[in-house]
C-alpha cells in the first residue's frame, strides 16, 4: 500500500513538472533569462524555504547539525544539477515541450537511477542498494531492464525528432515551436539529461539529513523536504549566476521595471511557474519516503510521469503540427515505450517487496 502511495505521489509531482512551463508562455516581451529567474527564485528559494518553515520546525538547526562533508556534496549535486536545469530550458525553446522532456528526462531518469547505485558499488556503502547487488537479486535485473527500456524510448522520440525536422523542411513549415533546432536541441537535452540527474545523488548524499529529520520526530513522509533547501541552494547558484550575466550582457535587467511590458501580469505567472516547479520536488521527497528499499527506482518513475504529461502538453498545444502520421506514430511509440519502463521498474520494486 505504501507504495502505492509513493507512485501516486509521484504522479502529482510529475504532474506539476510536465505543466509548470506553460505559464512561461503567458510571459510577454521578456527575455528569457528574466521569467527564468525570477520564476526561479521561487522555485529555488522562496517556495522550499517557506515550506520547510511550516512543516519542519527549526529545519535551520536541522540543516546545521549535519556534518560539512554531508552539506558540501548535497549543495555541490544541486550546483551541477542547476546547470542541468539552464540546458533543460533551453532544450524546451530548441526542441518544444513534448521532445525535449522525452529526451532530456528520458537521459534524466536512466542516469539518475543508476548513479547512486553506481556510486555506492565502486566507493562502498554500507546497507545501500549497489549495481552488483541490482544484478543478483531477480528484482534489481527487473529494475535494470526497465531502465534500458527507458533508455530505448529516448532513442525512438529522437528519431521522430529527426523525422519531424525531415517533414518541416519538406513542407517549408516551423510549426509552432518558433526556434525548433533538432541539433541544438539534442545536444543541450543531452547534457541537461545528465547533468540534472545528479538532483537524484544530491538526496542520496542528503540523507543523513532525512535521518535526522525523521528523528527530530517529524512525519517521515515530510524528511526530504531540509534536504530540498540544500540541493535547492546549488540549483539557484547556479542560474542566478548565468542568468546574472545574460542579464548584463543583454541589458535584460530592464525586463523587470518595464513599464511598457505587462509587469504585473509577467510577474504573476513567473510565479506559478516558480511555484508550480517546486511542487514537483515536494511531492518526489514524499512518494520517496514511501518507496522502500529500492527508493532510488522513484527517478524513473518521477521522470518518465513528466513525460507523460509534458507530451499531452505537447499534443495539446500541436507542437507536432506539420508532422506526417508516420512520424506521429514514432513519437507515440516512443512514449508508450518509456511508459512501459515505468511498468516495468515498478514491477521489480514488487517483486522485492515480497521478499521483505
Amino acid at each position: 500500500m505504501g507504495v502505492l502511495l509513493g507512485v501516486f505521489l509521484h504522479f502529482i509531482g510529475g504532474f506539476a513538472s510536465g505543466s509548470f512551463y506553460i505559464p512561461y508562455k503567458k510571459v510577454k516581451a521578456w527575455h528569457w533569462e528574466s521569467y527564468w529567474l525570477v520564476g526561479g527564485l521561487f522555485s529555488w528559494l522562496i517556495a522550499p524555504m517557506l515550506a520547510a518553515y511550516i512543516i519542519v520546525p527549526g529545519f535551520w538547526n536541522i540543516i546545521s547539525s549535519a556534518s560539512g562533508t554531508t552539506l558540501f556534496w548535497t549543495y555541490f549535486m544541486g550546483v551541477l544539477w542547476g546547470i542541468g536545469g539552464l540546458t533543460f530550458g533551453l532544450s524546451m525553446r530548441y526542441l518544444g515541450m513534448s521532445l525535449g522532456m522525452a529526451i532530456a528526462l528520458g537521459y534524466c531518469a536512466a542516469f539518475g537511477t543508476l548513479i547512486p547505485p553506481l556510486y555506492y558499488d565502486i566507493m562502498g556503502g554500507q546497507g545501500q542498494t549497489t549495481i552488483s547487488s541490482l544484478w543478483h537479486a531477480d528484482s534489481g535485473r527487473i529494475i535494470l531492464g526497465g531502465v534500458l527500456l527507458c533508455l530505448i524510448g529516448i532513442a525512438i522520440c529522437g528519431k521522430a525528432g529527426v523525422m519531424k525536422e525531415k517533414d518541416l523542411n519538406n513542407s517549408n513549415n516551423t510549426g509552432t515551436i518558433a526556434e525548433f533546432n533538432l541539433r541544438k536541441g539534442i545536444g543541450v537535452a543531452t547534457v541537461s539529461g545528465i547533468l540534472s540527474s545528479c538532483f537524484s545523488f544530491g538526496l542520496a548524499f542528503a540523507k543523513p539529513i532525512s535521518a535526522i529529520t525523521e528523528k527530530s520526530g517529524i512525519n517521515p513522509i515530510f524528511q526530504n523536504i531540509p534536504s530540498l533547501v540544500v540541493v535547492l541552494l546549488g540549483g539557484l547558484t547556479t542560474n542566478f549566476i548565468w542568468c546574472f550575466i545574460l542579464n548584463a550582457k543583454n541589458r535584460s535587467y530592464r525586463d523587470y521595471t518595464n513599464t511598457k511590458t505587462p509587469l504585473a501580469r509577467n510577474y504573476m505567472f513567473c510565479i506559478i511557474a516558480g511555484v508550480t516547479w517546486y511542487l514537483q520536488f515536494f511531492f518526489y521527497g514524499m512518494g520517496s519516503s514511501k518507496m522502500g528499499k529500492y527508493d532510488f527506482s522513484s527517478w524513473t518513475f518521477h521522470m518518465a510521469f513528466i513525460i507523460i504529461v509534458s507530451n499531452l502538453w505537447g499534443i495539446y498545444f500541436r507542437e507536432w503540427k506539420g508532422s506526417s502520421k508516420n512520424t506521429m506514430r514514432i513519437i507515440l511509440l516512443g512514449i508508450l515505450t518509456v511508459i512501459l519502463s515505468t511498468i516495468v521498474v515498478g514491477l521489480g520494486n514488487y517483486v522485492a517487496s515480497l521478499k521483505h
